[in-house]
């Protein structure tokens, strides 16, 4: 990288092996890069090429390569908050193609507008080829900067000392972890902070069809409650009980419900396990982590 901006990247990662590789050698490659660069790799063993690839990188110091044996998104994400050394932390998906002023926007973005989330745009690959400037509703693959509620946890960045002072991520959104930014997002806005959407720091999420997430399976048509254990909590957490009363019925009133009749069974059964699970969750109490000052790269 021939300039560092003040900023560490998080990338947690899980089962992603040839795409993590690349999506590391792009960052690295920006002309305006971050001073450090995390990977959290929850995955229990990559293929040889790209545990060559990682010990290489890591051995260069131009990755600092940290495993956590339980997968848990929040909790990741926790452990790249105390282990960073700079002030703002990016965190990024293990799937993305940064466009080349990714990171230079995210720094500019905090000069102008201190004690904020930077929230990116993700390009999805059905945004591809789109053209969105006249439009003047939001959606994450916007022209124009927005205030926003919420924010995707692929692309944002935030002061470090903020988010620990929050308690960081709740690590009791499991497995999917579906809604821990939104329930993040709560407690930051009640706090008295705003999420801003900045444009110009733009990727482009590749959607890897295996690893991350797509490990637990396809919520419409699973029996397990991985995906949706996160909603009940979050309904829980931010007091919103209307929603979380309505949800299993919302969840099989769907076309593609409508088009399989027959597995309306199993995602009901998906949405009490989700529901109990969450209940259990919630009265055990948010799980956040204590700050960690002056961490020193080992």
């Amino acid at each position: 990288m021939a300039a560092a901006l003040p900023i560490s990247i998080v990338i947690p990662t899980y089962r992603r092996d040839a795409v993590l590789v690349e999506t590391l050698q792009a960052l690295l490659a920006l002309e305006a890069g971050a001073h450090e660069l995390l990977v959290i790799d929850q995955t229990e063993a990559h293929d040889a090429e790209t545990a060559r690839a990682l010990e290489g990188l890591a051995a260069q110091g131009r990755i600092r390569w940290v495993r956590q044996a339980e997968p848990s998104i929040p909790r990741a994400m926790n452990a790249g908050l105390q282990l960073a050394t700079q002030a703002v932390v990016l965190f990024l998906d293990d799937d993305i193609r940064p466009e080349p002023g990714l990171i230079a926007a995210h720094d500019a973005a905090h000069g102008v507008h201190p004690d904020v989330i930077v929230a990116g745009k993700v390009i999805q690959p059905w945004d591809e080829g789109r053209d969105y400037s006249a439009d003047t509703h939001f959606h994450f693959a916007a022209h124009r900067p927005h205030w926003i509620g919420e924010f995707m946890g692929g692309n944002f960045s935030l002061r470090r000392d903020l988010a620990l002072a929050l308690g960081g991520f709740d690590e009791n959104f499991v497995r999917v972890a579906y809604r821990f930014e939104a329930e993040f997002a709560h407690r930051w806005v009640a706090g008295g902070r705003r999420i801003y959407f900045e444009p110009a720091a733009c990727l482009h999420h590749l959607k890897a069809a295996a690893g991350g997430t797509r490990t637990y399976g396809e919520h419409l048509t699973t029996w397990r409650p991985d995906h949706a254990v996160g909603a009940y909590y979050y309904g829980l957490r931010t007091r919103k009980f209307g929603d979380f009363a309505a949800r299993p019925f919302r969840s099989v009133a769907t076309r593609h419900h409508l088009r399989h009749p027959w597995q309306i069974p199993a995602t009901l059964l998906a949405e009490f396990r989700g529901m109990a699970w969450a209940l259990a969750l919630h009265m055990r109490g948010p799980r956040h982590v204590e700050p960690v000052s002056d961490p020193k790269p080992k």
